[in-house]
């Protein structure tokens, strides 16, 4: 299984190792990550999106990803395991961000992540022991804000982002994601600043890449461009699915072999 992956060699991996990590929501899909042996499990809110049918992330509560966390504590153990801190749990006041990524930590957590310039909020973490992963560019919670999923940093936005990224770097953060930004300005980013930088959607210049489970295995109905899609597991299952359907309409199934 190898040796177990904490948020301070991740941040050691910088410059040595690309750091390979990827989302999971359940207890399936955890323990698919940690025999492929991937180093960082992130249960993300983009459990809204993927598995609990909404269009945004922003209406994924604490709750509902404290329910996630502990399905994917369970199998999960040489991954580092981070969890999202959903929509509302940390903007209002650092006691609020506080005492939601302590629950997140007590469900099975071993860091959590956060969307956006909040240096304080990483400080507070910092101080209460709580490993944090930073998030700049196009941050799914603020997509009303940008107006849709669209690439962030380019042309004068470029520094605004650049800034954030220092500023999360300076107040502790183990690593910062770079979502949907050009890749020149990534490598910037990666280049500003000392932790390591995981991208998605941001090139080739980070220090590791992040991407969706279902994206990757082909479970999504749609494709991206940011991912790469290694396996077509939907159209398989659908295809499992339809041979069963047609073997119990037909009593080819269950037969002698499978009763008792």
């Amino acid at each position: 299984m190898g040796d177990k992956v904490t948020a301070p060699k991740v941040r050691a991996m910088r410059g040595r190792q690309p750091i390979v990590c990827v989302t999971a929501y359940d207890a399936s899909s955890g323990a698919i990550a940690e025999e492929a042996g991937v180093d960082v499990v992130l249960v993300g809110d983009s459990v809204g999106n993927v598995v609990l049918g909404y269009e945004t992330t922003v209406p994924v509560t604490l709750d509902e990803m404290l329910h996630h966390v502990r399905a994917v504590a369970r199998v999960c153990r040489r991954p580092l395991l981070v969890a999202d801190m959903p929509f509302g749990t940390y903007q209002e006041s650092v006691p609020q961000a506080v005492a939601s990524a302590v629950a997140l930590m007590k469900a099975g957590a071993e860091a959590v992540k956060l969307e956006g310039d909040y240096p304080e909020v990483v400080e507070a973490f910092v101080r209460a022991g709580i490993p944090v992963l930073g998030h700049v560019g196009m941050t799914p919670q603020s997509v009303h804000r940008f107006g849709g999923f669209r690439v962030q940093g380019r042309g004068s936005e470029g520094p605004v982002v650049v800034d954030q990224a220092k500023r999360l770097d300076e107040a502790g953060v183990f690593g910062i994601v770079l979502e949907l930004i050009p890749a020149a300005l990534a490598a910037e980013v990666t280049a500003a600043v000392g932790c390591p930088t995981i991208g998605i959607g941001a090139g080739p210049s980070c220090d590791g890449q992040i991407q969706v489970f279902h994206d990757l295995v082909g479970l999504s109905a749609e494709t991206f461009r940011h991912a790469r899609r290694y396996g077509e597991a939907r159209s398989d299952m659908v295809a499992f699915l339809t041979r069963y359907a047609t073997d119990v309409r037909e009593a080819a199934f269950p037969t002698e072999e499978h009763s008792f």
